[in-house]
C-alpha cells in the first residue's frame, strides 16, 4: 500500500503537534504556586533583592531544570539549594522553570 505524499505530509504535522503539547506540558500555574518558597531568597517576582541570590525571572528553563537536578543530585552542592531541591520531583523542576521562564527578566 502507498501512502500519498499529502497524507504523508498531515501525519508529520500531528506528530510535530503531538510532540511540542508533551514538550510543553510544564504548568506554570502550579509552578507559581511551588515559588512560593523560592521567594525568601530569590525574591516575589523572581528577583532577588540580595546580591548572592540569582534573579530567576525570565531564566532559560533548561537551564533552571538542569541546575535543580545538579542540587537535587550533588553534582552542585550549597546548604540550602541542595535542601530546597532535595524535595522537588522531576514535574515540580519542569513547573517552576515554566513559571520563572515566563516572567520578563
Amino acid at each position: 500500500m502507498r501512502i500519498s505524499s499529502s497524507l504523508k505530509r498531515a501525519m508529520l504535522v500531528v506528530c510535530t503537534v503531538v510532540a511540542a503539547t508533551s514538550a510543553s506540558a510544564a504548568d506554570i500555574g502550579k509552578g507559581k504556586a511551588k515559588a512560593a518558597m523560592c521567594a525568601a531568597c530569590h525574591g516575589q517576582n523572581g528577583k532577588a533583592m540580595i546580591p548572592n541570590y540569582p534573579h530567576l525571572a525570565g531564566q532559560n528553563a533548561k537551564y533552571i531544570v538542569k541546575q535543580l537536578r545538579a542540587f537535587k543530585d550533588g553534582i552542585r552542592k550549597d546548604p540550602i539549594m541542595s535542601g530546597m531541591a532535595s524535595g522537588l520531583s522531576d514535574e515540580d523542576m519542569e513547573n517552576l522553570a515554566a513559571y520563572y521562564a515566563s516572567m520578563k527578566p
